[in-house]
């Protein structure tokens, strides 16, 4: 630290990570701050700066330096900030406290959980408190890191224990272990130890009919309903089993279940079909309800259900660790609530790590021309949902039929990347060609992309084409 950094440092003001105190006489308020810093994000307590920026410092002695050591050892569980001299002015110095994210929270100072809100600190709600306390304690003893009671190696599927492995060390995400034997592969998954066998295994790996009668928890559910609530089932099936073959009974439901979205593409004659939400994004969002679910729950499960304007993909649980709806689609730090089930389902190349999956779900629908999906925390479940670009779409199974709608009802409900080809269209005084859309458009979308948005405007009756191929002229047919 310098006295040059100190002063670009006090310039911001104060912060949820910056707090100024004028003298180290203050130090019992700074020491709730480090407090509240260390139970979130960390962050710097300068003394010698007084509340309106001014950098002032004090005199400082050893004496100084242990009353405020002395005074942050009444932080539990125990903490260690670097404290710092710097001399600012003869004679004077300013003290600085620097606050790492703790690790081991929530912490308490003189019985008191502390929490910043902006440049002020309060003591911490009793609710949120809870949550951090049972958050530390599941970092230590969890659900799927305690012994599977009454289970055996000998009662897994060994095809899928090796078939985890073998395309683990083809993507470079493990080492060859050099044995296919089961009870080997398993020990270099972290998932069986000391001749203990970890729930995590069976959740990965555990038969369909003992998993059945053991752990009802290893559910999904998929439905189909007719229109837009719960009212009228078109199809409603349950499966238990493993979490991969519940992944792939998913991935199957969605293959015959979803409407097909069809589009032209340029140098193709035949049409082009494609289910409506795309697979990337459909399995990241299963993905994540498999390994981020509370398997303590004895009646939880996961759920996949399709209506005629919408998908949604949920699971029991809520999200933890301070991650929101909207925090997901912002970068983020991965911090899965079942490391163990989440490590084998990276290793097997299912999701990523670094915290992209629900970055890079959003991304691939998008490009797909559809609104961005929405992520839901509420009832006990956590749910991802993806709209249709347009509720005029009525779909029944696999087939789709034409819903009268005024057109200006239809024009609310297009996606952004619909709602500004139409624009285009409607202000241009001719038509327009494919790569002349492309071209005006702001941003940097995708020929695909209009491509797509071009065709869902022209089955609902908003833009139509002359010509065919490169040589066809794309018009408005609505009057906004």
């Amino acid at each position: 630290m310098t006295v040059e950094r100190i002063a670009r440092l006090v310039s911001t003001g104060e912060s949820e990570t910056l707090e100024f105190k004028t003298t180290t006489g203050t130090r019992r308020e700074a020491a709730r701050t480090v407090c509240a810093m260390l139970n979130q994000q960390g962050g710097l307590v300068l003394f010698g700066v007084t509340p309106e920026g001014r950098v002032v410092g004090q005199q400082v002695s050893e004496r100084t330096i242990e009353e405020v050591s002395a005074e942050l050892t009444r932080i539990d569980p125990p903490a260690f900030p670097a404290i710092e001299r710097i001399p600012v002015q003869e004679g004077c110095e300013v003290v600085t406290v620097t606050v790492v994210r703790g690790q081991a929270g929530p912490y308490m100072y003189r019985g008191n959980a502390y929490r910043r809100v902006g440049n002020t600190t309060v003591e911490m709600p009793s609710g949120e408190y809870r949550q951090m306390l049972f958050e530390r304690m599941h970092s230590e003893r969890r659900w799927e890191n305690q012994p599977a009671e009454g289970w055996s190696v000998d009662e897994l599927d060994e095809q899928e224990i090796r078939t985890t492995v073998e395309e683990a060390v083809r993507r470079g995400r493990i080492e060859d272990p050099g044995s296919r034997e089961p009870r080997d592969l398993l020990r270099g998954l972290g998932l069986y130890r000391d001749g203990i066998l970890w729930r995590a295994a069976v959740a990965l790996f555990g038969t369909e009919e003992r998993i059945t009668f053991d752990m009802p928890q290893c559910l999904l559910r998929v439905a189909r309903f007719r229109g837009t609530d719960r009212t009228e089932f078109v199809d409603n099936r349950q499966f238990h089993g493993n979490a991969f073959s519940l992944l792939k009974a998913a991935e199957r439901f969605l293959r015959d279940s979803l409407p097909i979205a069809g589009h032209i593409e340029e140098g193709r004659i035949e049409r082009v079909d494609e289910p409506l939400v795309p697979p990337l994004a459909t399995r990241e969002a299963l993905a994540n309800a498999l390994c981020h679910r509370d398997y303590s729950i004895g009646g939880g499960s996961v759920g996949v259900a399709i209506y005629d304007d919408r998908l949604e993909v949920t699971s029991t649980g809520t999200l933890h660790f301070g991650l929101t709806p909207e925090k997901l689609f912002a970068p983020h730090e991965s911090i899965p609530w079942n490391p163990l089930i989440a490590d084998a389902f990276y290793r097997r190349g299912i999701i990523e790590r670094w915290g992209r999956g629900t970055l890079k779900m959003a991304e691939v629908t998008i490009a797909a021309g559809l609104p961005q999906p929405e992520i839901e925390d509420a009832g006990g479940c956590v749910t991802v949902r993806f709209r249709h670009p347009s509720a005029a779409i009525h779909i029944v199974a696999k087939e789709r039929v034409a819903v009268a709608d005024e057109s200006n009802a239809q024009v609310q409900k297009l996606s952004e990347v619909q709602r500004n080809v139409l624009d285009l269209l409607d202000e241009a005084n001719q038509p327009l060609a494919l790569r002349e859309i492309h071209a005006r458009l702001p941003g940097s979308l995708s020929l695909r992309q209009v491509k797509r948005a071009l065709g869902r405007l022209r089955d609902l009756g908003l833009a139509a084409s002359t010509g065919h191929g490169v040589s066809a002229r794309w018009s408005c047919t609505h009057e906004q």
